[in-house]
């Protein structure tokens, strides 16, 4: 079974995103884990978002990506600049993949506004998602 690591900069909300797409879309293929440089929370809103899409992320933790030091990943995705700035070595059998999504928690209008720029941002991560487990897995 494969291991995938996704960071983000808070570990709240595109990286709790791809954590649940890829579980999704990968079964029993991988181990998924995201964790961020630094902890945030889940996002409400991006629970909110993937529930739409019949994905039950409300369990996740925030996750420091300090506290998977030890385990040995397959795939380390980097879903934000930031993180791939600070993102510290891993061991060179990690494969690493980077896709820059936009930061949906900073999102400004009203409610309905804000929802559809997280939606807009959980299709970019559902098929991004999708696609990395049927070519990698």
């Amino acid at each position: 079974m494969k291991r995938i690591l996704v960071l983000c900069t808070g570990n709240s909300c595109r990286s709790q995103i791809a954590e649940g797409y890829l579980r999704h879309f990968a079964g029993n293929k991988a181990e998924v884990y995201s964790a961020g440089v630094e902890t945030h929370g889940v996002n409400p809103r991006a629970v909110a978002t993937m529930q739409e899409d019949g994905i039950d992320i409300s369990g996740h933790t925030s996750n420091n990506m300090e506290e998977y030091r030890g385990i040995d990943f397959d795939f380390v995705i980097t879903v934000c600049d930031h993180a791939k700035e600070r993102c510290p070595f891993f061991p060179a059998t990690a494969k690493q993949f980077h896709e820059n999504f936009p930061d949906p928690a900073k999102a400004t209008g009203t409610e309905e506004e804000i929802m559809a720029q997280f939606r807009q941002v959980r299709n970019m991560i559902k098929k991004y998602s999708e696609t990395f487990v049927r070519e990698n897995l």
